[in-house]
């Protein structure tokens, strides 16, 4: 038998990054590390003004199957260097790099193998984001690399198109110059979307490894975000959709009608929940230019996109478009947060006998919620809502179960188990579990927990609860946090063993209720100071 394929210097690695001399480096060794099937890496600069193009001509100098492309015209976007890349590559497999993410081991050997064994254009493994700098990983996708496979045609796993990444996969060079594939140019914001949109609608044979092949580091905290990431301005909106609708119009153009309408759904899932969730957090002006655009485009949309949807996104849109201005933002985040919860109003119109349909609201009758009379228990998006009050031992966490048009009541609330889930390791620290009671007066039921926030360790802590009923269902979900003032205030309390422990209740931006906790006086001055600060600041506006 031949020596394996791992061993066959076959693979081009296109590094492309702009002003990120502090990454770089690290980029490039992954991929040189990746050992002897990678023939060359080619590093294309896209007109940096900082010490990168510095940086990769001392690298060349170290290894010969460095080759830097320094550009003499900034591009504005990711496209043009990578169309760079492929032009230069003169090696039967290429794959992408972006100078601030890496190459774990064994990453070009998982794929080559998987390429070269199976005869397949494509080979496509795990992407993990890496929160940085806590660590924490996060699967992209998880379930389209669960186990390996081979699949003949992409409509075949329509899914696919869910995976808008260019970055966790190696192409065969020969098939992107044979088909003219390649990543829009210029300042365009979501181009991996339209190549990868391209690279499907050409119908190649993949091949899926379980292998973890890319890590994507995700840096919040950097002073200048990511394209992808920098949201703030409705133009990135307006980019995804025109990238969204290249995407559509080129499957479309190649027949595949199934995969365009799984990229549809996938708009609704993924984009629209992920911008709806934010959308109360924005400027009037933003609100107003962002509904806008979204309803224009989700009027391209059919009644088969919708339906092939998860209900949370299909509900999200329906509300866009049925509406002509910004309604019910606070609701919308509920809906778009994950789980999915429903808070109250519950409104059924009908026949005014007390049966009725569920919809949306008053306002807007013409969103069904008719689907959830007939969700299981375990997906229904239940609202618990919780309060969580620190005090100088046992702090008190009070939840609020709401009837979500009868299911509750019908499956019979019994208990809620309570998980504190450490934010980066994902670790249990704290596990209670207490019953429901019906609260007086109201389609609710209530329960009161006491947990010792002192057992914890230090870091962000998310609470996940499981509800359980007597008909032997459960509903897994989260607590929101309950609105209003004072309910979310820091607190610094003795500990007995500990000292001083500042405690912060906080809302997620799906509003979700955590608690970030840190240990000792630094802590707890500069929450006073922060206090002071608030204080004086609101007596000079009375004054």
């Amino acid at each position: 038998m031949n020596s394996a394929p791992s061993q066959q210097p076959q693979v081009c690695v296109v590094v492309i990054g702009y002003n990120d001399a502090g990454h770089v480096a690290d980029a490039v060794r992954s991929a040189l590390d990746q050992g002897a099937a990678v023939r060359e890496v080619i590093a294309v600069d896209d007109c940096s003004t900082d010490a990168s193009p510095e940086i990769l001509g001392r690298l060349a100098a170290e290894d010969s199957r460095l080759k830097p492309v320094l550009r003499s015209v900034n591009s504005g976007g990711c496209g043009t260097p990578r169309n760079d890349g492929i032009d230069a590559c003169t090696s039967p497999y290429v794959m992408f790099l972006d100078s601030d993410d890496v190459l774990p081991p064994g990453a070009v050997d998982a794929l080559l193998t998987a390429a070269t064994e199976h005869g397949t254009e494509v080979a496509a493994g795990l992407c993990v984001r890496r929160e940085l700098p806590s660590g924490r990983e996060v699967p992209w996708q998880p379930e389209l690399y669960d186990s390996p496979a081979i699949v003949e045609r992409p409509d075949r796993r329509p899914r696919l198109v869910h995976d808008t990444l260019c970055v966790n996969k190696l192409y065969r060079t020969d098939f992107l110059r044979e088909h003219g594939i390649r990543f829009p140019d210029g300042r365009f914001v979501y181009e991996d979307f339209v190549f990868t949109a391209r690279v499907l609608a050409a119908a190649p044979r993949l091949a899926l490894v379980a292998n973890t092949v890319y890590v994507w580091h995700v840096r919040r905290a950097a002073a200048k975000l990511s394209l992808s990431l920098d949201r703030a301005g409705v133009a990135n909106w307006q980019a995804r959709i025109e990238a969204h609708r290249q995407v559509v119009e080129t499957l479309l153009d190649a027949g595949e009608k199934k995969l365009a309408r799984s990229a549809r759904a996938k708009f609704l899932d993924h984009g629209l929940r992920m911008y709806a969730k934010e959308l109360d957090q924005r400027s009037t002006e933003y609100r107003r230019a962002w509904w806008d655009s979204a309803r224009a485009y989700l009027r391209t949309f059919d009644e088969a996109d919708f339906a092939l949807a998860p209900a949370p996104g299909r509900v999200i849109g329906r509300v866009v478009l049925a509406s002509p201005e910004p309604v019910d933002l606070d609701r919308l985040k509920q809906v778009a947060a994950r789980p999915a919860r429903l808070v109250p109003p519950y409104t059924l119109v009908g026949d005014g006998g007390g049966e009725g349909t569920p919809v949306w609201s008053e306002e807007l009758p013409q969103v069904p919620l008719d689907h959830l009379l007939v969700r299981p228990m375990r997906l229904l998006p239940l609202a618990v809502e919780g309060e969580l009050h620190p005090r100088a031992r046992a702090s008190a966490l009070r939840l609020r179960l709401h009837d979500l048009y009868g299911r509750v009541s019908a499956a019979g609330p019994t208990t809620v188990d309570v998980e504190f889930r450490h934010r980066d390791s994902g670790r249990c620290g704290l596990r209670r579990t207490a019953a429901w009671s019906p609260q007086a007066g109201a389609d609710a039921w209530t329960a009161l927990l006491l947990v010792d926030l002192g057992a914890l360790d230090t870091g962000v802590w998310d609470i996940k609860v499981r509800v359980r009923f007597a008909d032997g269902s459960a509903r897994d979900t989260t607590v929101r946090a309950v609105p209003g003032p004072g309910l979310l205030r820091p607190t610094a309390r003795p500990h007995a063993r500990r000292g001083v422990l500042l405690l912060r209740p906080y809302a997620t931006t799906s509003a979700n209720l955590a608690l970030r906790l840190s240990i000792g006086p630094r802590s707890a001055t500069a929450m006073l100071r922060r206090k002071a600060a608030r204080l004086f600041a609101t007596a000079g506006r009375r004054g």
